[in-house]
């Protein structure tokens, strides 16, 4: 059975806690656009024996540009936020985020076990303000970090715990 697949079915959540006690907030209050872009690293060779160049796909350097309005109170904003006000750097601009495909499950004795990939990633802050008259907004970037550790995700009561895959 094929069906149109909504954003909806497909989640992030931030890791808003540390890494030794992590807190998953999801990201949607104040967000109404979010897309991943891959940025992959091809180079082009164009070889003597050849008329024609040769593509290698090398890397890709993940990222997810994320303008939100600002909610006070909302877990994912106050948390950039705080990276904003200290001008985070480093390690200390670093989390984790969790993207779950809500739309890629598999029922296991009445679980539900969602695809998910968890990623290490570095927030980098690029823009806080706005317009006169209208709602204070800020735009960062979530930059992934490394490999995704691949995986599942089962979500009781909005908090998702997620699991490697062996």
């Amino acid at each position: 059975m094929t069906f149109k697949v909504k954003r909806s079915q497909f989640a992030a959540f931030l890791n808003t806690g540390t890494l030794a006690v992590p807190v998953w907030s999801r990201m949607g209050k104040g967000i109404t656009e979010q897309s991943i872009a891959y940025n992959p690293n091809v180079v082009t060779e164009q070889f003597i024996d050849e008329d024609n160049a040769t593509n290698m796909l090398e890397s890709y350097a993940p990222s997810i540009s994320t303008p939100q309005t600002a909610y006070a109170g909302n877990a994912v904003f106050d948390f950039v936020d705080a990276m904003r006000q200290n001008r985070a750097i480093g390690s200390s601009a670093e989390t984790e985020v969790l993207l779950v495909y809500l739309y890629d499950s598999e029922v296991i004795i009445d679980v539900t076990h969602y695809k998910a990939e968890k990623n290490a990633c570095t927030i980098s802050i690029e823009e806080f303000g706005g317009a006169g008259g209208e709602s204070l907004s800020i735009t960062y970037n979530i930059g992934l970090n490394g490999d995704p550790v691949l995986g599942t995700v089962t979500i009781t009561a909005g908090a998702p715990t997620f699991t490697a895959a062996t």
